[in-house]
């Protein structure tokens, strides 16, 4: 293995048994609660820059442990400033952790001078600008689509859809279905498709004896056919420009 695939893979297993596999709920809770005076929080930081420095195994990089540790602490701080621990303030936490992991890996493999080089390859890459365009035309444009073709028929199940379903289930049961369709046609994986549909198919229709349930089968296969023919005719695409 590459010694410097080898060293963000010991940053990062680090960084996860810090700040999930080792950390209590009861520190969580008394950070939450005292903050900047809460023990564990200088308790939490100590130990990602220790996990840091034991994974890593070079004395010399001692430096390397004391950065995490510093930036682990400012972060957290950071995250404990807002009042609800919600999925965006969780996202952009971690994003935040991993990018100072990413740049001590930089500067211990010495790849800062490969980074400009690499985003210019990349972006002059039609396969992989290829593959990133269909990620988002079927994240974005597709269900800004679908919602539009189908909202003739919405009003009509609507009563009945938020009776029964989550809030913006569908939506983002959409989202995860079209990323699955299209990573299974770039990778070719075409048979796993069908055992999608039948999956969504099982636990999304509903009982036939609900009131309403027939409109709301109707309405959940039109979406899904139209969510899948979309996402395979940009996989389609994708796969004949990028491969």
């Amino acid at each position: 293995m590459d010694n410097s695939v080898l060293i963000l893979l010991q940053l990062v297993l680090a960084h996860i048994i810090a700040d999930f596999v080792i950390q209590p709920t009861k520190w969580v809770r008394a950070k939450r609660k005292y903050k900047a005076r809460s023990k564990y929080l200088y308790l939490h930081a100590f130990l990602s820059g220790l996990l840091t420095f034991v994974f890593l195994m070079r004395l010399d990089w001692w430096y390397i442990a004391v950065f995490i540790a510093i930036t682990h602490f400012f972060i957290d701080l950071w995250k404990l400033q807002f009042k609800q621990d919600n999925l965006k303030l969780f996202i952009s936490d971690q994003a935040m952790h991993l990018l100072m992991i990413f740049l001590a890996w930089l500067y211990l493999t010495s790849n800062f001078y490969h980074v400009l080089p690499f985003l210019k390859t990349t972006m002059s890459s039609s396969a992989i600008l290829a593959v990133i365009t269909g990620y988002l035309l079927i994240i974005f444009p597709a269900g800004f689509l679908i919602g539009k073709a189908t909202k003739r028929w919405q009003n009509e199940v609507e009563n009945d859809l938020q009776k029964n379903s989550l809030d913006a289930a569908g939506r983002y049961i959409g989202i995860f279905e079209r990323i699955l369709v299209l990573t299974f046609i770039l990778t070719l994986n075409f048979s796993a498709i069908g055992f999608l549909i039948a999956a969504k198919s099982i636990l999304r229709f509903s009982d036939k004896s609900e009131t309403g349930a027939r409109k709301q089968t109707e309405y959940v296969l039109i979406g899904t056919l139209m969510s899948f023919t979309i996402t395979i005719a940009i996989g389609l695409l994708v796969n004949h420009i990028a491969f």
